[in-house]
């Protein structure tokens, strides 16, 4: 305790949470985009309870690995060679949640394109399945939390020697993430556009997983630089679309008193 609060006094390690904390929060959108999406599958009174235990178990996995960090520093080590190449289990799990993330989003991309399609959904959808449907979801929650919480949790090591910054940090983003999880998700239920622009946000991130996992650095400022870009655009489209609703209303309310 007296450790921790020596650490309180000093002007750097407050720099190091503040910068920490926005960088798990940052991160942790992607596992967010991930969770709305999925659980808007879900019919709505299984949506919130969803949504609160994958990322409940978002914040479990990431305090677990925390308290694992000996294993975590060793996941950077080459388990393998291929053609010169060293895979690391951080490189394997990368791919690995990369794969997944791709099929995952082209598959939803393709029902959203398809209408006509209703074989199969992202989370197995149907009257009678709702248990395996709510568990399937949780299922895929909890595989891409480990991917995200693996990446959030190196960044941290990277970031700071501080395990007590580290927990609070986590602690902070996955708060944030629970706070925002609900708005979000009803964000993109009801603009069926920001659902598109949401995967295909995922799809890049997958890559971006695989890539990484094969030894090339793809820096996330490029990444989140293009989502912002890509959101801005598509906040003015919204903007366009209500405001010539707006008119066509406007107009149609005008019209029968013209006549």
């Amino acid at each position: 305790m007296q450790e921790f609060l020596l650490l309180m006094q000093d002007p750097a390690a407050w720099i190091a949470l503040i910068t920490l904390v926005v960088m798990e929060v940052v991160l942790g959108i992607d596992n967010l985009i991930f969770i709305s999406i999925l659980t808007n599958k879900l019919p709505p009174e299984h949506r919130d309870r969803a949504r609160k235990i994958g990322i409940g178990l978002a914040l479990i996995m990431r305090l677990g690995l925390l308290f694992a960090i000996a294993w975590i520093v060793k996941l950077d080590s080459d388990l393998f060679t291929i053609a010169g190449m060293g895979f690391s289990g951080k490189d394997l799990i990368l791919i690995a949640g990369g794969i997944f993330l791709v099929w995952k989003a082209t598959k939803e991309i393709h029902h959203s394109v398809d209408v006509q399609d209703h074989k199969e959904d992202l989370v197995g959808a149907g009257k009678n399945v709702v248990k395996m449907t709510f568990g399937a979801a949780i299922g895929q929650i909890l595989i891409l939390d480990l991917v995200f919480s693996i990446d959030s949790i190196i960044t941290a090591v990277g970031m700071t020697p501080h395990v007590p910054i580290m927990f609070i940090a986590v602690i902070t983003a996955v708060t944030v993430m629970l706070l925002a999880a609900t708005p979000l998700a009803n964000f993109i239920e009801k603009n069926p556009t920001i659902v598109m622009l949401a995967l295909a946000f995922l799809l890049m991130i997958g890559g971006t997983l695989i890539v990484e996992g094969f030894g090339v650095h793809v820096p996330k400022g490029y990444i989140y630089a293009a989502m912002a870009f890509s959101a801005g655009v598509e906040a003015l489209n919204m903007f366009t679309r209500r405001k010539r609703e707006r008119e066509r209303t406007a107009n149609g309310s005008v019209t029968p008193t013209q006549h």
